[in-house]
């Protein structure tokens, strides 16, 4: 059985995120995996939560990650699944299934981007998607996902 992990959140970076930093940087910026692991254990910390932050380039693997924070009773999930948030029903549907407190991520605007980017699956199986912050999106996420979670900062 899972050890409970019920003042975690998950945070969960799709296909290609570990190249932030190099990737496009004119489109994803300089920041890195790391920088954006660094802000969501931060913001997390302040509301009194952890984040225990994963990033697969396979779909399977991530939805087993979406699996494991429901057997651990995670609090919510920050979820960027990059381009598989355009393709993937079966991520959409781990996440309904689960029925944990979801916000979804994406670095840029995915509506100023070419079309086939502007529909989301995960948005769906989500209570709130932020697009074009850049890595601060995750912070507002964050903060967003605390709010419906009844969390305040800590002083």
């Amino acid at each position: 059985m899972a050890e409970p992990a019920t003042d975690t959140i998950l945070v969960l970076n799709g296909p290609n995120l570990n190249m932030l930093g190099t990737r496009e940087p004119e489109k994803y910026g300089h920041a890195t995996l790391a920088d954006v692991e660094a802000l969501c254990r931060e913001t997390a910390a302040s509301f009194g939560l952890k984040a225990d932050c994963r990033q697969s380039n396979r779909e399977g693997e991530l939805i087993d990650f979406i699996h494991e924070a429901h057997a651990r009773k995670m609090k919510g999930i920050i979820i960027n699944a990059g381009g598989y948030s355009h393709t993937s029903i079966a991520l959409h549907d781990a996440l309904l299934a689960v029925q944990i407190p979801t916000v979804e991520v994406h670095v840029t605007n995915i509506h100023a981007r070419e079309s086939f980017r502007h529909h989301s699956y995960t948005a769906r199986a989500a209570f709130a998607s932020l697009c074009g912050f850049g890595i601060e999106g995750y912070r507002l996420a964050i903060q967003g996902l605390a709010a419906k979670l009844g969390l305040k900062p800590k002083a």
